[in-house]
């Protein structure tokens, strides 16, 4: 990327901020001048010494700086999307701020495997709750048992190490000093849990004061003692009877007029749009209703030799990259999942990186604008656009993008999808859903990859579509929505 003026553009826009968000997603006072001082297009991370102290203090430090700009990003969110006034004119700075905090991320997985080269720790990635997190240890005289990580060479001396050895063993420099772990572990599943905690005390104040007013509501809405009367708010149900209980991806489900529309499915380096990268974009477009237009190419050539294009037409791929810090450290488990090696990706070796690509996020919203698009699980797409597509957030909430999710079709309209004890609401991923709808042969899987993924999701689609139609069920039920359904934002 050459231009960075834009992290100029997005700094302009903090007396924007500052008068609507004046704390972040754990309460604290926003410090909008420390934000106004970082330097977002070249790094907000520590470069250490290679000292065991140098190594821990630079890691805390930017663990605290992680911290501290994680909790602006996630409260940007609501507080740009319920400014009803339009205070608030642009995204960008989020954006900026998330752009920054991926490089900060990389930083910090650096210094963790420069720790572990030095014998300081041992690190192992664990599921906590929410999140998977770094937990070091302390150095025992082997290397970490579940890092699925890379293992990243300071040593200095290029194909050096063998391939059966740890980074620690391989390298020449070698720290006996301890250092202390405590104060340098990492804090995610402990603020991601405070923060839950907190949304759900608000949501129960709510409903308490939501039913007080009920209670002394005298318009003939409750009967006495407070109890809602039958037709009320209270009175709700599913006509399939798969899922009587409503749930709130059901905002996202189509209608009986859905027809045009663009599949898309991202591959990233990690789940967590603030930290890490989009590597690989598929979508293509499909008809649910009318004939594939005239014009369109016949046939395309998907990964798979037994994928036929069918009705889809338009098809795209699209390969991005990751920073070299991010490439150096490696990502097996991205790697087995989707067989994109980042070490392969890196921007040194032409890759281009999509948060730094603007005309790629151009070309995509374009895309995005012009039709529904749809996804399975599409709150997780949505996230990521968000953080990474130039617009985006400005688009959805003016209007101009209808998302719709393949995930509540699957969950309330597909008997298939039974609740089981290891799968309480169904197993609804979107290789289950794709098999039981005939868009996946019951001898293969998912592939994780943009393009197939998003292939087998509207051919999904619509067999489930068509069905439902026959049956009178889904959009065509009692319960079902005319036109083409989605979700999008609403004037106000």
């Amino acid at each position: 990327m050459t231009d960075r003026a834009w992290f100029d553009a997005a700094k302009g826009d903090i007396p924007q901020w500052a008068a609507s968000m004046p704390k972040d997603a754990d309460g604290t006072t926003i410090d909008w001048d420390w934000v106004r001082s970082l330097d977002l297009a070249h790094g907000v991370g520590t470069i250490p010494e290679s000292t065991p102290q140098s190594i821990h203090d630079a890691l805390k430090a930017d663990y605290a700086t992680r911290e501290r700009l994680e909790s602006i990003i996630v409260q940007c969110n609501s507080a740009f999307m319920t400014d009803f006034d339009r205070l608030i004119g642009s995204y960008r700075l989020p954006r900026a701020l998330a752009y920054a905090n991926r490089r900060l991320n990389d930083n910090i997985n650096t210094m963790l495997h420069l720790g572990e080269q030095q014998h300081l720790w041992a690190v192992s990635r664990e599921r906590r709750g929410r999140a998977t997190i770094a937990v070091l240890k302390p150095y025992s005289g082997s290397g970490p048992s579940n890092d699925d990580q890379g293992m990243l060479d300071l040593s200095g001396e290029a194909g050096g190490a063998s391939a059966g050895n740890t980074a620690a063993e391989n390298s020449d420099v070698k720290f006996p000093t301890t250092v202390a772990l405590d104060d340098i572990q990492d804090r995610t599943e402990a603020i991601l849990d405070a923060r839950a905690k907190r949304r759900k005390a608000q949501r129960f104040q709510k409903r308490a004061g939501d039913a007080a007013m009920a209670r002394a509501n005298l318009s003939g809405a409750t009967s006495p003692g407070g109890a809602a009367l039958p037709g009320g708010a209270a009175a709700s149900g599913n006509a399939t009877g798969h899922h009587p209980k409503p749930d709130w991806r059901d905002a996202y489900l189509p209608g009986r007029d859905v027809d045009a529309v663009m599949g898309i499915d991202i591959e990233t380096t990690g789940i967590d749009p603030a930290r890490d990268y989009i590597i690989d974009v598929g979508f293509e477009f499909m008809n649910m209703a009318s004939p594939r237009p005239a014009g369109e190419p016949e046939t395309y050539a998907y990964e798979q030799g037994y994928y036929a294009a069918g009705d889809a037409y338009g098809q795209s791929r699209l390969a991005f990259g990751v920073p070299p810090e991010n490439a150096a450290i490696g990502n097996a488990l991205i790697a087995k999942l989707t067989g994109i090696d980042v070490r392969g990706r890196s921007s040194e070796a032409g890759y281009r990186l999509f948060d730094e690509w603007s005309q790629a996020q151009a070309g995509l919203l374009a895309r995005l604008t012009q039709q529904p698009y749809v996804a399975h699980n599409a709150t997780f797409e949505h996230s990521w656009f968000m953080l990474n597509v130039a617009g985006y957030a400005e688009s959805y909430r003016a209007g101009r993008i209808t998302i719709i999710d393949t995930l509540p079709m699957s969950r309330q309209w597909d008997p298939g999808a039974v609740p089981t004890n290891e799968h309480p609401y169904g197993d609804n991923t979107l290789d289950a859903y794709a098999k039981r709808q005939g868009a996946l042969d019951s001898a293969h899987n998912e592939r994780h990859l943009g393009l197939e993924d998003s292939h087998i999701m509207l051919v999904a689609m619509k067999h489930h579509l068509a069905a439902l139609k026959v049956q009178g069920k889904g959009p065509w039920g009692p319960a079902g929505r005319a036109g083409v359904g989605g979700k999008s934002c609403r004037s106000r």
